[in-house]
């Protein structure tokens, strides 16, 4: 990264917007030149602390460490997003980011925090628990049949033109196919990927 195309404030800091992959933004800090090469230089995420006057390497204590995957300043070059796999929470409380409550209304980041729960339930797949707890422990046939089902009732609600119905049943599609996908090593994600990809070779890599 060029640094001298940023424009750093008076005390020699910019912020940084530390968001996942599935868009939610985690935290905000501020870097100065030397946080900006350390992160550069060792691939996590590191700030300056203002507080203590001092480099930090977020989870550097804590171990919930933000690997870099892409750094990019805004239009005026003086705010940073940083684009980040975390490896646990975000915030100091514990939480997955430092923003209280759930997105108003809920957004498409909000499938990578189902995701993550679904990632819990499959993890005490062994435990007597929830339904998808149980679905998990019956492995991928009983899964994929799950999705075939789902599939179909989508189908029949979409000939219906029922809307609401529609909608419940793509939404149970979705749920048992983000199933499948962690079931067998992948994710929503992944998908989106693969999409992003395609159509990046089919419009010559614009967005």
């Amino acid at each position: 990264m060029d640094f001298d195309s940023l424009t750093f404030g008076p005390d020699g800091l910019i912020p940084g917007i530390v968001q996942d992959r599935a868009g939610a933004v985690r935290m905000v800090a501020w870097l100065n030149r030397d946080a900006l090469q350390r992160t550069l230089d060792t691939g996590f995420v590191t700030f300056w602390s203002r507080s203590r006057q001092a480099l930090w390497t977020k989870g550097e204590s804590s171990g919930n460490r933000l690997k870099l995957i892409q750094m990019r300043p805004d239009c005026d070059a003086d705010v940073l997003l940083i684009l980040a796999d975390a490896e646990g929470p975000s915030c100091h409380r514990g939480t997955e980011t430092c923003f209280d409550g759930e997105p108003w209304p809920p957004t498409l980041p909000w499938l990578g925090r189902l995701e993550a729960l679904l990632k819990s339930r499959k993890a005490n797949a062994d435990l007597a628990g929830s339904y998808t707890q149980k679905l998990f422990a019956q492995g991928v046939d009983r899964i994929a049949k799950k999705v075939v089902e789902e599939a179909g009732e989508v189908i029949l609600a979409a000939k219906n033109d029922d809307k609401e119905a529609f909608i419940g049943e793509a939404a149970d599609l979705i749920f048992h196919l983000d199933m499948l996908l962690l079931e067998r090593g992948a994710s929503l994600l992944d998908v989106v990927e693969v999409l992003h990809q395609r159509h990046a070779e089919r419009t010559g890599g614009t967005a």
